[in-house]
């Protein structure tokens, strides 16, 4: 989906209309932790109250609809990677993202192969939050090599990349929190100097 700068802004929504779009990502939010991102979007759709027709109006394409939900955990995760550059050592700061984001992209499901995908598709929908997050990933990892803790020929991508492989592991392996950071850590023990 690409945005036209010069394009109006979108009109707000009507009382009605912004209940049942709120619905649908309460309903996707649910849906999505309890069955995965491929879940069914009619029982979606249901679960909200709302018709089929009223969940394509707002969110035409599955990964419209994933978008929308991801974007609240966007804020989180800007705020999480802001805090551990602000408060961590960069080694530190570093590797708890990497573990953090790991754990966070493996709450739903299938969202790890939704994130792959988007990634490599410039116009998903779901591109500016996965772009969002490598960008994070990028300003660690060169404050930690700066800081002579990391090395600096893995770039912010194959990083990424690595988290998404990782967390794809952590839910298929069913791992709990300690187990998922363990394997992050083996993971990526080589990208660390010392």
């Amino acid at each position: 989906m690409t945005v036209d700068p010069g394009a109006p802004a979108p009109r707000p929504l009507r009382a009605d209309a912004r209940r049942n779009r709120d619905a649908i990502l309460r309903a996707a939010r649910d849906i999505f932790e309890l069955e995965g991102v491929l879940a069914s979007i009619d029982k979606i759709a249901i679960k909200a109250g709302v018709g089929n027709a009223t969940l394509y109006r707002n969110f035409p394409a599955r990964e419209d609809l994933l978008a929308a939900v991801m974007e609240a955990d966007l804020a989180d995760a800007r705020a999480k990677a802001e805090a551990l550059m602000r408060d961590e050592l960069p080694r530190q700061g570093l590797a708890e993202w990497l573990a953090w984001l790991t754990w966070r992209l493996r709450i739903w499901h299938d969202l790890p192969q939704c994130v792959a995908e988007a990634q490599i598709a410039p116009d998903s929908s779901m591109n500016p939050a996965v772009s969002m997050l490598v960008a994070q990933t990028g300003a660690l990892a060169e404050r930690a090599h700066r800081a002579g803790d990391a090395i600096g020929s893995v770039s912010a991508t194959e990083l990424f990349e690595l988290v998404t492989a990782l967390s794809w592991a952590v839910d298929r392996f069913r791992d709990d929190e300690t187990a998922a950071r363990r394997r992050v850590e083996v993971a990526t023990a080589g990208l660390f100097t010392r």
